[in-house]
């Protein structure tokens, strides 16, 4: 072949197409059905940021900051609303849609990153999502939030078509997971839920599906049995105990734990998490700003109450960053205002920080703590094990423990006094340590024998907040 020709060809291959990865490189569940890996079969634990309005608030350049900081924190997912509402737009003014209708995405036919002219709503998603790539992030999208939805202007035919069109644009990618639903209960226009999920799942077998429910509930609820649903995804919601006002069987409270101990129980196995637990300052219930705000401690007291109940990962929230709040920019005169999109909530409050301030709030650099901790030890034997506990408390004094073969966590939130069962792993003796989940520092204690009940005080004062864990070794 003409060396010319072939240079052509080449170039004619890479320059307007989109990229196209091996799909030996997407997320997997694990053979025991309870945890995810990678594509070389190597432990993968979920640890997202609720970066929701990512594709409409944020320009190239600020979306690159917000993935490297995320990157260097420990993140590994971000769950980002795909289109907020039927009237999204983004930072640049590009709509997401033609006439508001969901089924006809706004789309510039050859447009390119480097040809501004062409520039499209889409070509915007396409270079956060191939950024995020490069950092080894995946991006869980969100379709189309429940508020766009539950109107009735979405019918199940236009969803269908856009899940179609958002499939066959992504499923080459290598980081893409979908997160079907969107703060809304499954039987809320279930025909729509249903369109999007068996969409996805045909037209793109080899990444991995979600639903996202409402406050308080969990996906289960309405597709545990669907073939195209891969793992459960629970909200633990933002209210407190004295807050909740669900039926019976529901009031868990800020328990969060229970969802996964129901979760986990069913058949058949799949992996769950919580995906949207309270917010790092965010008042208590969302709305009412009298009230105190949840803090670092919180967040951390939800991210192990759940991993230790059995969890395959865990999603952080902070309420700037979930918004990308930022100062309100007023249009020059005569200019259009559609590319400014206002937040999610309506924030304007001066103690409340802007995105690129908050991304720096302490929950957020504690959560790899976690992560680190668990990628510690073997990671696909590991089981919850409350038999651990000689005895236990309710709320705030609540123990949670899980074990592998030869290692043993408990976590404790408040620094009370742990009494437990001991033979549960192997060896005769043990080595005992703490583990600091502020600054995931590991301490040690000593050996111990391996039988009867043993008594840990774990540091400090017995208070909220002042959260460890025991660690058992062989």
């Amino acid at each position: 072949m003409n060396i010319k020709l072939l240079i052509l060809l080449c170039v004619g291959l890479i320059v307007g197409t989109k990229p196209v990865f091996s799909q030996s490189k997407t997320l997997k569940v694990s053979e025991n059905r309870r945890f995810f890996t990678d594509g070389q079969g190597k432990p993968f634990f979920w640890l997202a940021d609720t970066g929701w309005l990512l594709f409409t608030r944020l320009s190239r350049e600020e979306a690159d900051r917000y993935l490297t900081d995320r990157q260097q924190k420990g993140f590994n997912v971000v769950q980002v609303m795909v289109v907020q509402a039927l009237r999204s737009v983004n930072v640049y003014g590009d709509s997401a849609l033609m006439d508001r209708n969901l089924g006809a995405p706004n789309v510039t036919e050859g447009a390119s990153f480097e040809d501004q002219l062409q520039y499209d709503y889409w070509d915007h998603v396409d270079y956060i999502v191939d950024k995020a790539a490069e950092k080894g992030m995946e991006i869980g999208m969100v379709p189309i939030w429940g508020n766009a939805v539950k109107n009735g202007k979405t019918s199940a035919e236009q969803a269908k078509a856009y899940a179609q069109f958002l499939a066959r644009r992504y499923r080459d990618r290598p980081n893409i997971i979908w997160i079907n639903g969107g703060d809304i209960q499954g039987d809320v226009v279930p025909e729509v839920w249903e369109a999007i999920g068996s969409t996805l799942r045909a037209e793109d077998p080899n990444h991995l599906i979600t639903f996202h429910p409402f406050g308080r509930m969990q996906s289960s609820k309405w597709f545990h049995d669907r073939d195209w649903l891969d793992f459960n995804m629970f909200q633990s919601g933002h209210r407190t105990y004295a807050q909740d006002n669900e039926a019976k069987d529901l009031r868990y409270g800020e328990d969060n734990w229970r969802y996964v101990e129901a979760d986990y129980a069913r058949q058949p196995v799949k992996p769950v998490l919580d995906g949207e637990p309270s917010y790092e300052n965010i008042w208590y219930g969302l709305h009412d700003k009298t009230l105190p705000v949840w803090t670092a401690d919180d967040v951390r007291r939800y991210a192990y109450w759940s991993v230790f109940a059995g969890a395959c990962g865990f999603t952080y929230g902070n309420n700037s960053v979930m918004q990308m709040r930022k100062q309100r920019v007023q249009p020059a005169a005569g200019q259009a205002s559609a590319g400014i999109q206002q937040p999610a909530l309506s924030v304007t409050e001066p103690k409340v920080a802007l995105w690129d301030e908050a991304i720096n709030d302490p929950g957020a650099g504690q959560m790899m703590h976690l992560k680190n901790l668990m990628l510690s030890k073997p990671y696909f034997d590991r089981v919850p094990d409350q038999s651990l506990l000689a005895e236990n408390g309710e709320r705030y004094n609540r123990l949670l423990a899980t074990r592998g073969k030869d290692y043993a966590l408990i976590y404790t939130w408040n620094g009370r006094e742990m009494k437990v069962n001991m033979g549960k792993i192997g060896g005769k003796q043990v080595t005992a340590s703490w583990y600091d989940p502020r600054i995931g520092k590991l301490s040690k204690i000593g050996k111990t024998e391996n039988k009867g009940i043993k008594t840990f005080n774990p540091p400090g004062e017995v208070r909220n907040g002042n959260d460890w864990v025991l660690v058992l070794e062989k």
